[in-house]
């Protein structure tokens, strides 16, 4: 059975057989029987390494426990409001709250993250207004409904599988899905210990 646990750019968790790149988890969303119930448990939203010193649950959704999270690529896992994981990328980690001024505890960071990706009804997604032309490689908006990644002088379709469908980046208004404090991640010249992006996004540039 493919597992409702791929998570899209929205944030949204899928049923997709294809696992991606990066790893996380935002809490227990499933129930005993390892149905998603819940979009999110916990205000701490982490993106994790897939491998991390041989550690291996099997199988997965086990009752009780944390649900894991898999994304396309490190700039899916931003766009959804995820952060680096303290543990298995502590380098990441020290280096994000460095660009964010290394003056915010775990707790504010992931309380200013909520804040950024979910709206005053606590379910609905949030979306921010940007200029297009402004925005950083990695950010991603929505048009027409469906999340495009911004790279170079192109649009990169998002899907479970990979980068898809381009068109050219335009020098209009957009509605922004990562939350402003990733672009600004982004903006700085964000290299991780994850794959930033998938190699399907390679002949776009």
């Amino acid at each position: 059975m493919t597992l409702q646990n791929r998570v899209t750019p929205l944030g949204e968790l899928v049923a997709d057989p294809a696992r991606g790149l990066v790893y996380g988890n935002r809490g227990c969303l499933h129930d005993a029987n390892g149905r998603i119930c819940r979009p999110f448990a916990v205000k701490r939203w982490i993106a994790c390494q897939i491998e991390f010193r041989g550690r291996r649950r099997s199988p997965l959704l086990q009752p009780g426990r944390y649900t894991e999270l898999f994304f396309l690529d490190e700039a899916t896992a931003l766009a959804a409001g995820h952060r680096p994981c303290a543990e298995c990328r502590r380098a990441d980690y020290a280096r994000f709250r460095a660009l964010l001024g290394d003056v915010f505890t775990a707790n504010e960071i992931d309380a200013r993250l909520y804040a950024e990706r979910v709206g005053p009804a606590a379910r609905e997604r949030r979306l921010h207004d940007a200029r297009l032309d402004e925005l950083p490689d990695g950010a991603f908006v929505v048009e027409d409904g469906v999340p495009w990644l911004v790279l170079g002088a192109q649009l990169l379709r998002w899907t479970a599988a990979g980068y898809t469908d381009r068109r050219p980046r335009h020098p209009g208004a957009a509605r922004l899905v990562t939350p402003p404090s990733l672009v600004e991640i982004l903006r700085a010249g964000w290299d991780p210990v994850v794959p930033l992006l998938h190699p399907s996004a390679g002949s776009a540039t």
